[in-house]
C-alpha cells in the first residue's frame, strides 16, 4: 500500500508526495484519514528548524498528531470493525520518511491500541480531541487545580477555559494581547494583562508558550500559588528567586494527554458538556498543504487549520 502524505523535507520545505507504507498485521488498523489538524506549537518548530532534539526526529518527516478518519481494514486481533470512526494520534508506518508524528496523510497503518473510537457525527472536529485531552490532562487528577487565570486565548487556552466552566468551577480570567484572538469567549472574560488589577490568583495556567513571562506570573499569584506550564517552550525558562521565595510559588509542567484523558474527554464531548465548536477557523484541501501550513504558522487570525483529505484524489 501507499499513502499521499505531507512531507517536511527540511525546515521550510514542505509538500505532498506518495509514500509506501507498511503492511498491516493482526493487531493493526488501516485508517482512511478524512481530516488532520496543524499544530502551531510543535509542528511549527519542525517547520522553522527550531525544534530541540526529540526522540525519532529527523528529515524527511511526516508531521501531524491530530487526525480523524474511518477504519477500512481491521486485523483479527484489533477488536475494531470496518466503518468505525476513530481519532488517530499519528502513525509511524512510512517507508522512506520519519513518522513524527505521522498523521498528516490520506491513509495510515497503526496499532489498534493507539486509536480511539469517536462519534460518527464528529467531522473535522474529531481531529481536535488531542488538544482537548491535553487540556484535560493539565487539569485533572490528584492534587491538580483548575485555573483561575489562563494566559493565551488560542485553542488550548479556550479549551482550558471551557473545561473549567464545564467542571462547575468559577469562570477563569483569560489574558490575551491580540485583539483578534480576544474574541469568542463564552462564559468567561478575556482581557489584556494591563487591564487586570488582580494579584492573588491561586492557579495560573500558561498556554502561551512564551518563556519570558514567569516573573510577571509570580507577581500575580497568591502566597503558595501554582503556575502550570501548559505550553511547549524552546527557550530556557528562568525566574527571579526572591519574589518566588516570598510567595512560596509552586511550578508544574503539564505534558501530553494519556489514554484515560482521551476517554474522559470523548465522553465530555459526546455528552455535550464540552463543545469543540468555533475552534476551527481555517480549512484547506490537502492538495494545498504547503499554503495551509504557512497560513497556520504565520496568520495570527488562524486558531486551528484543518486539512481535508476526503477529496485528495
Amino acid at each position: 500500500m501507499d499513502s499521499l502524505a505531507v512531507i517536511l523535507n527540511a525546515p521550510g520545505s514542505l509538500g505532498l508526495d506518495v509514500l509506501p507504507i507498511t503492511d498491516p498485521g493482526a493487531d493493526d488498523l488501516v485508517v482512511e484519514i478524512s481530516h488532520s489538524g496543524i499544530s502551531t506549537g510543535t509542528e511549527k518548530l519542525f517547520w522553522t528548524g527550531q525544534m530541540p532534539p526529540f526522540p525519532g526526529m529527523g528529515y524527511p518527516l511526516v508531521p501531524g498528531y491530530e487526525a480523524a478518519g474511518e477504519v477500512v481494514e481491521a486485523g483479527p486481533d484489533t477488536g475494531f470493525r470496518v466503518g468505525e470512526r476513530v481519532f488517530v494520534p499519528g502513525a509511524s508506518c512510512y517507508l522512506g520518511a520519519h513518522g513524527l508524528f505521522g498523521g498528516a496523510a490520506s491513509r495510515v497503518v497503526t496499532k489498534a491500541s493507539r486509536v480511539s473510537r469517536i462519534d460518527s457525527t464528529l467531522g473535522a472536529e474529531g481531529a481536535l480531541l488531542a488538544l482537548a485531552a491535553t487540556a484535560r490532562h493539565a487539569m485533572a487528577g490528584p492534587g491538580k487545580q483548575v485555573p483561575d487565570l489562563i494566559v493565551g486565548h488560542g485553542v488550548l487556552g479556550r479549551l482550558l477555559a471551557r473545561l473549567t466552566v464545564a467542571a462547575g468551577a468559577p469562570a477563569p480570567t483569560v489574558w490575551e494581547i491580540d485583539p483578534i484572538r480576544s474574541q469568542g469567549a463564552v462564559g468567561y472574560e478575556v482581557m489584556t494583562p494591563d487591564a487586570d488589577p488582580r494579584r492573588n490568583y491561586n492557579c495560573i495556567f500558561d498556554a502561551s508558550g512564551r518563556s519570558d513571562l514567569l516573573d510577571d506570573l509570580v507577581r500575580r499569584i497568591a502566597k503558595g500559588g501554582e503556575i502550570v506550564l501548559a505550553g511547549f517552550y524552546t527557550q530556557p525558562l528562568s525566574f527571579t528567586f526572591p519574589p518566588a521565595f516570598m510567595k512560596e510559588a509552586r511550578f508544574r509542567i503539564a505534558a501530553e494527554w494519556a489514554s484515560d484523558d482521551m476517554v474522559a474527554t470523548r465522553r465530555l464531548v459526546e455528552s455535550g458538556a464540552l463543545s469543540l465548536s468555533d475552534l476551527i477557523t481555517h480549512r484547506r484541501p490537502a492538495r494545498l498543504a504547503a499554503q495551509a501550513y504557512a497560513t497556520a504558522f504565520i496568520d495570527p487570525a488562524c486558531l486551528k487549520m484543518i486539512l481535508d483529505w476526503k477529496a485528495h484524489a
